[in-house]
């Protein structure tokens, strides 16, 4: 004769925890992996004079940027002109420090104001953010006022 054994309701969670468990460490949402941070560009800009457009992409621990995918970061301005509107990864001021796997990509745009009023700087950021588990493709875009005087 066939015996089922059956489970308590507190084995049978455990069971159902312990089986998706991994289901749910691969559910990451890939934007809670890093920040991504203007903090830096000029907002206030005399007419004649230099400016510098800034983001940072810092990544949280067991995340990092890419440094294999493609990332691409656009820029153009309105009122103000810039040294380069195409970036890529190798355009970042920030490098690896000496047995450093992967570094927090930083971008310096120097830009010119060319007359006074209310212009902006608007951006869109293209990069893949990874763990052990995932890579992800993530883009984000941005519109920073500046004010030439």
């Amino acid at each position: 004769m066939l015996h089922r054994r059956r489970l308590s309701p507190v084995a049978a969670l455990m069971a159902v925890v312990t089986c998706t468990a991994p289901v749910l460490a691969a559910d990451v949402d890939p934007a809670s992996l890093y920040e991504v941070s203007t903090e830096g560009t000029s907002a206030q800009v005399k007419a004649g004079e230099n400016g510098t457009f800034v983001l940072t992409i810092k990544s949280k621990d067991g995340a990092h940027v890419s440094d294999e995918a493609p990332l691409r970061l656009e820029v153009k301005g309105t009122l103000v002109t810039l040294a380069k509107e195409k970036l890529v990864l190798s355009d970042s001021v920030a490098k690896k420090a000496e047995g450093q796997a992967f570094t927090d990509p930083r971008f310096e745009v120097p830009f010119t104001a060319a007359s006074a009023g209310k212009g902006a700087l608007d951006a869109k950021l293209v990069f893949f953010i990874c763990t052990e588990k995932i890579c992800a493709r993530q883009q984000k875009t941005f519109s920073l006022p500046v004010e030439v005087l």
